[in-house]
């Protein structure tokens, strides 16, 4: 995990870490299948929308208990427990393998090269090494980006305030890294930012962290802006992410195409076209904050 700033102004913490829909069930595989699904997150506590994902699959004709037998393992939020997990869903002689997030991507390519990869929410495939290219992924990895890649940080420093642009461009601010390798580091990191920052971003990494991060950006009074929903939920300022529910449902599709012998080689990885804008007003008013009605007349949903 990581965590940067610009001097005086910005503080930004690296946590960590379509077809046509079918509108009708497909005739259910006469085939039993075995799928691997790891999650680095807690099964009581992930990411909106990876309901969609198995109500796609039972849409699509694959039905736990008919035709289809599911490994499923969660890391608990402890990253370092990916790599044995994977080796443990292997061990069942799954037919295909479905991960959340870069860092359980990685993982079980560095597992296996042969059993198929549907990957979601991956940051960037090409520069972590999942794939040789987004159209050809080259190898047993394929699935949906997160969009890391494509200006995303640059959109959440927009919306997180023209003032932060306008302070960096006049003093020509620099970013300086600090290291925030383990979730005991948080509170150090916080105490430098509430130092020496005005405003932070956080990316995908901690999220089981999530509360004990919106209330420490609550309590050194830094306006955050954050990857995923629930972050506001959890008291968060902003969040700018990409539509989980419609990537969740689009793994189904993907891991449908392989189970009925597409390669994932040659199955495209695909960028997301839907981003949402949550802002939390309660959260502003007590940083004593006035959100630009710019930003609102943008946003999916507005807690007041």
């Amino acid at each position: 995990m990581r965590a940067c700033y610009l001097r005086s102004t910005c503080i930004l913490l690296v946590l960590g870490a379509f077809g046509l829909p079918r509108l009708a069930a497909q005739e259910p595989a006469q085939k039993v299948v075995r799928l691997g699904f790891v999650d680095p997150f807690s099964a009581s506590s992930g990411l909106r929308g990876v309901d969609g994902f198995w109500q796609r699959l039972q849409e699509l004709g694959w039905a736990k208990g008919q035709n289809l037998v599911i490994e499923a393992r969660w890391a608990d939020g402890q990253i370092d427990r990916l790599p044995a997990l994977m080796r443990e869903v292997l061990a069942r002689q799954v037919d295909i393998l479905v991960t959340n997030t870069t860092p359980s991507a990685v993982a079980a390519k560095n597992a296996t090269s042969t059993v198929p990869i549907v990957g979601v929410g991956m940051g960037d495939p090409i520069r972590t090494g999942l794939a040789t290219s987004l159209a050809r992924p080259g190898g047993n990895v394929t699935g949906l980006s997160a969009g890391l890649a494509e200006g995303m940080g640059g959109k959440w420093l927009e919306l997180l305030g023209r003032e932060l642009q306008a302070i960096a461009s006049t003093r020509g601010l620099k970013l300086r890294l600090i290291e925030v390798r383990e979730p005991g580091a948080l509170r150090n990191a916080f105490e430098q930012a509430g130092r020496k920052a005005q405003a932070v971003l956080v990316l995908p990494g901690q999220f089981e962290q999530r509360w004990e991060i919106t209330a420490l950006a609550a309590k050194h009074r830094l306006p955050a802006i954050y990857s995923v929903r629930e972050y506001v939920d959890a008291g968060g300022l902003m969040a700018y992410t990409p539509d989980f529910a419609v990537m969740w449902r689009r793994a189904a599709d993907y891991v449908d195409k392989i189970l009925r012998g597409a390669q994932p080689a040659e199955l495209p990885i695909e960028q997301p076209t839907k981003f949402e804008l949550f802002v939390n007003l309660k959260t502003a008013k007590t940083l004593g904050i006035t959100i630009p009605e710019s930003i609102l007349l943008r946003a999916d949903e507005v807690i007041r």
